[in-house]
């Protein structure tokens, strides 16, 4: 072990107890000794290196190439380790630079014009379709659940999630309905079948776009829900209501202007939007280079503070903010455990190197919500203030309706089976 990497893990593992052994056979444990004892192992003295020199980058690059593996404890323990050192070390100078540094050239990794928005997104949601099917629940709900009790099952939540948002909707039987970001369908699915709305869904995605049609037709809905492989801003209709579930932060800070003018120009005067999205505790940042470069090309998870001015702007009236925290942390473990379980059919649709890949994502991922303090936002909208009730009452008295509604619906399938 280099001198140099040795004052470098000394000065970043402050707080826990981990083992480094490094290419040269030399085992050292850093940290303060609380805690149960985790291992790394780094492969070469090139690895050390490039750990010193840009570990947001390099640690997640290291592990998919096999070149730093867990020797001790689990790869969530180590990142989770990782973060509440790194969380300590923020008011440091060197690192301040650094985050200034990324915040400063970030507009350059968000310019999602049309052209560029489809490419990113194709970049991670046109994956195979059966390698979400490994870890999602079973309507394939890739967006944070909402857990009601602990120990729920990810199933229920994730039916929680499309029952809260659609009681924030409010949606009439007959209500037009706009969800952008359709992903897989589930949540446009919930609005026609259970909620008795008529819904247009769009992607940008290939793959959910022919999985999100083909469920449609599966469910007999194809009459109240169609999918179009469409951009947004393309969309020329007004709606009664509209829905954005995770597709916000793939819009970019260049263009919260744009999303917004273009939400009120298809929201109807008296009509309802609600956008779900993951956000940030913090001052406004910049993306981390790992999962930028890997999983979301052009992504950016935004502060409400970035976001407020932006709807102020295109003046709509915010009606209702909800902070949901530790929800989809809670989503990701159940996702990372669900993955593991399965690993070996991910290796089989591709191999090793993205498997670690995305095992990295979702340990990372879960981690950023449990000790960095990312959460998800719920922001109502709309353009007149008396369209929605005054307090609150109304989406614990609309839950229950569609709950009701649900099981009607359980039935009348249960019956024609």
């Amino acid at each position: 072990m280099s001198s140099d990497f040795r004052a470098y893990l000394r000065r970043l593992v402050r707080k826990g107890r981990l083992e480094v052994v490094c290419a040269d056979g030399v085992a050292e444990t850093f940290g303060d000794g609380q805690g149960p004892l985790l291992g790394v192992k780094v492969a070469d003295r090139r690895a050390e290196w490039r750990l010193m020199v840009n570990p947001a980058l390099s640690l997640g690059e290291l592990y998919m190439d096999g070149r730093l593996f867990v020797t001790r404890g689990d790869l969530y323990s180590v990142l989770e380790l990782g973060a509440r050192n790194l969380q300590a070390m923020r008011g440091l100078p060197w690192v301040q630079a650094l985050e200034e540094t990324r915040f400063a050239f970030r507009g350059l990794h968000q310019r999602n014009d049309r052209r560029r928005a489809r490419r990113n997104i194709a970049s991670h949601y046109d994956l195979d379709a059966r390698l979400y099917d490994l870890f999602l629940d079973s309507d394939r709900q890739y967006s944070c659940a909402y857990f009601e009790y602990p120990g729920q099952s990810l199933d229920d939540a994730q039916t929680a999630k499309k029952r809260h948002i659609a009681a924030k909707l409010l949606p009439k039987d007959g209500a037009t309905a706009l969800d952008i970001g359709c992903g897989f369908g589930g949540l446009g699915l919930y609005l026609a079948g259970v909620a008795g709305a008529k819904v247009t869904g769009v992607t940008l995605s290939s793959e959910q776009f022919t999985v999100a049609t083909d469920r449609a037709r599966q469910a007999g809905l194809a009459d109240r829900v169609e999918f179009r492989l469409q951009d947004y801003r393309d969309v020329e209709e007004t709606f009664d209501r509209i829905v954005s579930v995770g597709m916000f932060e793939h819009v970019g800070v260049g263009r919260y202007d744009e999303y917004f003018a273009t939400a009120r120009r298809l929201l109807k005067d008296d009509g309802v939007m609600l956008l779900h999205s993951i956000g940030r505790n913090s001052v406004p940042g910049a993306t981390n280079p790992w999962i930028r470069k890997y999983i979301f090309p052009g992504g950016y998870i935004p502060s409400l503070s970035e976001v407020l001015p932006a709807i102020e702007r295109a003046g709509l009236f915010v009606t209702d903010i909800e902070i949901l925290r530790l929800h989809y942390a809670d989503t990701l473990r159940a996702w990372r455990e669900r993955f593991m379980a399965r690993r070996d059919e991910a290796a089989k649709l591709y191999d090793e190197r993205f498997c670690r890949m995305w095992e990295f994502y979702l340990a990372g991922s879960e981690t950023s919500f449990r000790v960095d303090g990312n959460m998800v936002f719920q922001i109502q909208l709309a353009k007149r203030q008396e369209v929605v009730p005054l307090t609150r009452d109304y989406i614990v008295e609309r839950e229950a309706e569609l709950r009701r509604r649900e099981a009607a619906r359980h039935g009348v399938r249960q019956a024609a089976e």
